[in-house]
């Protein structure tokens, strides 16, 4: 394939279609056999290729490189050296379980390419040797004619050498879902992907018209190809909470070890046996080590899951759920996700004509006298006449959705279009061509032919001799022209889309371009695809939470600024960008304006990655809409990738999240249980380690106090694999707090334990130490046996009712409600019931509970925990007031 010195491929689209077929060593006769066997030995087949995939057990096997997984793992073994297999299967269960549902959710995500694949056509019809033929489209070459026709999908990228009216959809690449007309004309200027109009591309589909064309690209050298490229290559990248989480395991794994380490060495020198000081240093880890944290993050980020389910938003990969809520730019689609994906009739104009309601007369009654005489319903008359779309009876919208807005609106001014095709029926007509930018019908009306005719308002006012004034037909003036000319800058202004439409009296149904002429000009319509009602708010609550919306589309930027600036995306010192000015600005420029540039319009795949890549720079958490093949490697690479329900499986695959609606409102609606989510596991989290703490501190209070061990390790793993775990959860299913969504975004820098969450920790769990502390120093006073189980049953029952106190880090329970949350009321009944079964007499041995440990004993305990609760919230009204 020849190249540009740059080394990009050649602009085929600046070329004249001799010139290119020249390059491409071809002709209109298409290659012959021997030219195709020599193209096919250089370029290769056409299809897309792909990285090496990890193997699923490779998968299996990275998911134990977390620290707290390898922490579990040595915990684990540990046990079965001490004979406690029970526990060391637990362990493992868990641990399989993750690492399966790691792996189901990754083969998931490399499923893009997969589905890119999907997209490749079958079949081509090529002209090989003069002779029309199909051949497989995978043996398509550079220098190959393809033969186009409605219905087709294109096989390979290339330049276009004959249309007759031909439109290709092309939104899977450019996001835009309006058909292009398609022409063989030389572009002499360099454009973006979007308004290459003598060029077509592989994956798009022709919806109209017919043409021909010669490959200039084929396999990953095609539009399509270098998005598989981008996605092949994008990076999987970690949430703040993984990487958080990762940080601190490796942190909590080395000062467990050195904790272990001190502990039995201590003992040593205390003249303990080497078995006994080892079994209190794995005592140590075992109550150190939050064995839950793992199943209760992923059962937390689940139930999130199907939260966001019941707002629109199908999370596929759980980390997301997390990452919303720190979620600090959301990158949007314009089309479908701002607004409505209609085109709308918004606006409409005659000339002395005061009325809006232009279907006064459902019947389009004409009276053909002079030239042609006309009532207001003459404008829905001729949208509705020179006009090949439909709606059926099911409501299926068939056709350009230009014209389709033209039928919607006939229906809402109560006008029959239907009957008044049957009625004045179409005898001749001349299609839209992108040269003449009209298009003109001839129908019969009481036994007269008259044409009707609707384009761009330049050209209409050019071809207008009268004018239609308040219903009467005037010879058109400067006065009338310039009138309208105001009027249609006006609506363009607005970024509507205007179409003038005339009509005159015609002798013959053999129409000519030359008879688009001495018209009668009716009016003008004003259409755009508005905006969701629901936009405007949405809009408006991520700015008060933060979070910037920034509007990326491939649209034109004065529609798309209009749109912005409307919907409250865009402020008064905010700019609007293209993809060719963006592709003019340096790194270091791009990084100084990128806080004001609220809008990109005309923009390619590099631009989208270019853009996220930008905010992440900056720190930012970056989410990214998208439907289209040309959005998936931008999905993939943003923080969190949402992509839109009516998309490309491509941009479903490789998003994170896919909004069911294509709403911008259901992502502030996700954001606010993202937000909730992670409140909810730092409160978990807090509620692990406040407990650990507790453990941890009377341990070492027995080692420096020289006293027994307090605890057994089965009675350690008993409080943190059973007794801590329901309740952790319950505490991840709290409602959203009042002021979630009045707060900025979460810092992505924040650690684990914040100094709040850190002084949590520290404040209950050395409340929940003390009471412990207390709890064996009584029992001790009968036997070192009592201590135990005093020790057990107060350590247990602390961490079991502070479930109430973790429930919030501002208020009280009492003010909560203990029946608000009705999982973690019912949690902590569950485990009181479950601890009560280690006192049955024939559980007492297992958790070394003495058969003197009677109902005074547990009351005592009960009272000393209910006491560390209090305190617990004692703390919270010293801090607020």
């Amino acid at each position: 394939m020849p190249k540009k010195a740059n080394g990009g491929m050649l602009m085929f689209y600046k070329k004249n279609i001799e010139k290119v077929l020249n390059e491409l060593d071809s002709s209109l006769q298409g290659l012959t056999q021997e030219e195709f066997d020599k193209k096919l030995s250089k370029h290769g087949y056409n299809e897309l290729k792909e990285k090496e995939k990890t193997s699923v057990f490779k998968l299996f096997l990275e998911t134990f490189k977390d620290p707290l997984v390898i922490i579990l793992l040595v915990a684990a073994l540990v046990q079965i050296f001490l004979g406690e297999a029970i526990e060391s299967v637990i362990i493992f269960a868990v641990l399989i379980l993750n690492s399966i549902l790691s792996v189901v959710q990754t083969q998931k995500a490399e499923g893009s390419l997969d589905s890119l694949k999907k997209l490749s056509v079958p079949t081509a019809k090529v002209i090989r040797n003069g002779i029309k033929i199909t051949v497989d489209s995978r043996e398509l070459v550079p220098g190959d004619v393809v033969i186009l026709e409605a219905g087709d999908y294109v096989p390979a990228d290339g330049r276009v050498i004959e249309s007759q009216s031909l439109k290709v959809v092309e939104g899977m690449l450019t996001g835009e879902s309006e058909p292009v007309l398609k022409h063989e004309n030389m572009i002499e200027e360099e454009v973006a992907l979007g308004d290459q109009k003598n060029m077509v591309f592989s994956g798009s589909m022709v919806v109209y018209g017919r043409g021909v064309y010669v490959v200039t690209s084929t396999a990953m050298n095609t539009e399509m190809g270098k998005i598989a490229h981008m996605l092949d290559n994008a990076g999987n990248k970690q949430t703040p909470l993984q990487v958080k989480l990762d940080e601190f395991g490796k942190k909590l794994g080395i000062g467990i070890v050195g904790l272990a380490a001190l502990i039995f060495a201590i003992q040593l020198l205390r003249n303990a046996s080497v078995i006994d000081s080892f079994m209190f240093s794995v005592a140590i880890a075992v109550a150190a080590i939050p064995e839950a944290l793992s199943s209760i993050v992923t059962i937390v980020l689940a139930v999130g899951t199907n939260t966001m389910a019941k707002k629109q938003a199908i999370i596929r990969k759980l980390p997301a759920v997390e990452t919303l809520g720190s979620t600090s730019v959301i990158c949007t689609d314009k089309t479908g996700t701002l607004t409505q994906n209609k085109m709308t009739v918004v606006d409409t104009y005659m000339y002395g004509s005061t009325s809006k309601v232009l279907a006064d007369n459902v019947d389009g009654e004409i009276a053909l006298t002079n030239n042609i005489s006309l009532n207001e319903s003459s404008l829905i008359l001729c949208a509705s006449l020179c006009n090949d779309s439909d709606i059926t009876s099911e409501g299926v919208e068939i056709g350009d959705p230009t014209e389709i807005a033209l039928m919607n609106y006939a229906n809402k001014n109560e006008f029959d279009y239907k009957s008044i095709r049957e009625k004045y029926e179409r005898v001749g007509e001349l299609p839209f061509d992108s040269d003449r930018k009209l298009m003109s019908t001839i129908n019969k009306i009481d036994g007269d032919l008259v044409m009707f005719t609707k384009g761009a308002p330049d050209i209409v006012f050019s071809r207008c001799n009268y004018s239609l004034e308040d219903g009467e037909v005037v010879s058109i003036t400067d006065e009338i022209i310039e009138d309208y000319k105001k009027k249609n800058e006006e609506f363009s202004n607005k970024a509507l889309r205007v179409l003038a439409f005339a009509t005159k009296k015609v002798n013959d149904t053999n129409l000519d371009i030359s008879d688009e002429n001495n018209l009668t000009l009716i009016g003008l319509t004003a259409m755009i695809d508005p905006p969701r009602e629901e936009v405007y708010d949405a809009v408006k609550n991520a700015k008060n939470s933060g979070i910037k919306t920034v509007m990326i589309t491939g649209d034109h930027k004065t529609t798309a600024a209009a749109i912005a600036k409307d919907i409250g995306i865009m402020e008064a010192d905010d700019i609007a960008l293209t993809g060719k000015e963006l592709d003019l600005l340096s790194d270091k420029e791009l990084d100084e304006k990128l806080e004001h540039i609220s809008v990109y319009a005309r923009v390619s795949p590099e631009n989208k990655i270019r853009i996220v890549k930008a905010w992440q720079r900056k720190g930012k958490v970056c989410a990214m809409t998208g439907d289209g093949v040309n959005d998936a490697p931008a999905l993939k690479q943003a923080d969190i990738g949402i992509g839109m329900g009516s998309g490309t499986e491509v941009a479903k695959d490789a998003s994170a999240m896919v909004l069911v609606d294509d709403n911008f409102a259901s992502i502030v609606n996700a954001v606010e249980v993202g937000r909730t989510v992670y409140t909810n596991i730092k409160k978990s989290i807090t509620y692990l380690f406040s407990g650990n703490l507790g453990g941890i501190i009377a341990i070492l209070f027995s080692v420096f106090a020289n006293l027994p061990n307090p605890f057994t390790t089965i009675q350690l793993l008993f409080i943190n694999l059973v007794t801590d775990s329901l309740p952790a959860i319950a505490l991840g299913l709290e409602q959203p707090e009042k002021s979630v969504m009045k707060n900025p975004p979460r810092d992505i820098n924040e650690k684990i334990l914040s100094k709040d969450t850190l002084k949590s920790v520290l404040t209950r769990g050395s409340i929940i130490g003390l009471v412990t502390i207390i709890a064996q120093y009584i029992g001790l006073k009968t036997s070192p046996e009592m201590g135990v189980a005093m020790a057990f049953s107060t350590l247990t029952l602390s961490r079991i009712i502070q479930t109430f106190a973790s429930r919030s880090n501002t208020e009280t329970i009492f003010k909560i409600g203990f029946k608000s949350n009705k999982y973690a009321l019912g949690a902590v009944v569950t485990c009181l019931g479950m601890f009560s079964l280690t006192l049955l007499p024939f559980m007492r041995d297992i958790f070394s509970i003495p058969n003197n440990y009677n109902f005074t004993s547990f009351i005592t305990c009960l009272v000393l925990a209910i006491i560390s609760t209090l305190l617990m919230e004692g703390t919270k009204f010293i801090t607020k007031k």
